[in-house]
């Protein structure tokens, strides 16, 4: 699938916290904890433990949680499908599109079991 400018502007414009609640129902559904959900989330924005919390109590879009975010450099190494569209196929235009379904491949990694190791990807030496 192909991402459209008026797809972009409808995640740049939820709230992150109101999201959350789901990210957290489905990893402990599938035995896995808020801390690893919050570990996985931490590497992939830069945000600190406190820093994630305010950024969900002030309710802030996915826009200012991503403009606020130090991206991982690692992040060209997040591949595959989620929600239908090939995360390596998404256009630069649409940048903070891509970085939220980042978050999520991990998140459905996170929920399926995969190996906090290999989730927190790392260059091979």
């Amino acid at each position: 699938m192909k991402v459209t400018a008026k797809k972009n502007e409808q995640v740049a414009n939820m709230i992150f916290g109101s999201i959350y609640p789901h990210y957290l129902n489905r990893i402990i559904k599938n035995g896995r904890t808020k801390e690893e959900l919050d570990q996985v989330i931490t590497w992939f924005t830069g945000f600190d433990q406190d820093t994630l919390q305010v950024l969900i109590d002030e309710k802030v879009s996915f826009r200012s949680f991503f403009e606020k975010a130090t991206i991982h450099p690692n992040e060209h190494m997040i591949k595959g499908v989620v929600c239908g569209y090939r995360i390596e196929e998404i256009e630069n235009e649409f940048t903070l599109y891509k970085q939220c379904r980042q978050m999520e491949k991990l998140i459905d990694e996170l929920a399926k079991g995969r190996k906090m190791e290999k989730i927190l990807r790392q260059e091979k030496k």
